[in-house]
């Protein structure tokens, strides 16, 4: 990949943590009187993950990072947190950081549904800057804390988890450009007030619309900018917001020979969370070949994009 540069970073590593916590199909959608192919063929769902009483999203957090450090073996000297849902008056950024890598200095970003990607465009950026060396980002989701149980539209889709990377210097650029923007003046499509409970809200065919106007269009000129065709893809990873999303958009991009994350059917919608738990899994399943190129791209509230090329770390 051809980045233009003489300094780059590369992904070295993966990590996830789920929950407990199982809701199968015809459960999430029983209350509604759906059933559960009902709820499957609307959002591929077949089951969500969630966090049960006395499970912690940062102990979770904590996990990923941990796995993620342990599979790259570096010492890690910036943490980026990455989530939309944390808890009002704590910094759990700073907790998670301290569970992974202790005294280092951290931030937390809130790109919600495209947070990991805005994370590995910042840790990117200070790589390339010479600010950095091991950049280990967390993209954690506690989104069942934000649910009104009474509303169809989020409460069927949306469920807990943690991913993670690290991303370090690399004498050969294996992360490419970020595509990245936002569509502010639309922003109430998905909302929410986080410091209360229950009010999560989203016009959910207009985000359907977006999404698969926007998207393709993204993801088409980061692999421009990182001077690749979809053909060249190995793997597409896009935020798992809905199985039919994921396939036109993989349609209209002429992705039929790639390997395409479908996370979402057995974790529901993570937000900032699913591109790294769907690269985990894939790793593991041996879907995500080392050296390979993947296409990652984050929608959502905001209503914020990003994409960027990457290639894929040869173990993880």
């Amino acid at each position: 990949m051809d980045l233009s540069t003489t300094r780059g970073s590369r992904l070295l590593s993966f990590g996830a943590a789920r929950p407990a916590g199982v809701l199968t199909a015809a459960a999430l959608g029983e209350p509604f009187g759906k059933s559960a192919d009902w709820v499957e063929v609307r959002t591929g769902i077949r089951e969500v993950r969630r966090l049960e009483k006395g499970e912690s999203i940062v102990d979770l957090a904590i996990r990923a990072g941990r796995t993620a450090v342990e599979r790259a073996g570096v010492d890690i000297d910036l943490v980026i947190t990455a989530s939309c849902s944390t808890v009002p008056g704590v910094d759990q950024g700073a907790v998670i950081a301290h569970g992974c890598a202790p005294h280092a200095p951290t931030f937390q970003i809130n790109a919600a549904c495209s947070g990991f990607s805005y994370a590995l465009a910042t840790a990117d950026a200070l790589i390339r800057a010479g600010q950095a060396r091991h950049v280990l980002i967390v993209a954690a989701e506690h989104m069942s804390r934000l649910l009104d149980p009474a509303d169809l539209g989020t409460s069927i889709i949306f469920g807990d988890g943690a991913g993670a990377a690290v991303v370090g210097q690399s004498d050969e650029p294996g992360v490419g450009p970020v595509v990245w923007g936002s569509d502010g003046a639309r922003a109430e499509m998905i909302a929410c007030d986080l410091n209360e409970i229950g009010i999560m809200r989203m016009q959910g065919q207009q985000v359907f619309r977006w999404a698969v106007e926007t998207v393709p269009g993204v993801a088409m000129t980061a692999c421009e900018r990182a001077g690749v065709c979809p053909d060249d893809i190995a793997v597409f990873v896009p935020h798992q917001a809905n199985l039919r999303i994921i396939e036109a958009v993989a349609r209209k991009l002429g992705m039929t020979g790639a390997e395409v994350a479908a996370d979402i059917v057995r974790t529901g919608n993570t937000s900032a969370a699913s591109i790294p738990m769907a690269l985990d899994t894939m790793t593991d399943e041996g879907r995500a070949p080392g050296g390979r190129l993947a296409l990652l791209v984050g929608f959502g509230a905001g209503l914020a994009h990003s994409a960027q090329v990457v290639t894929l770390p040869a173990c993880a």
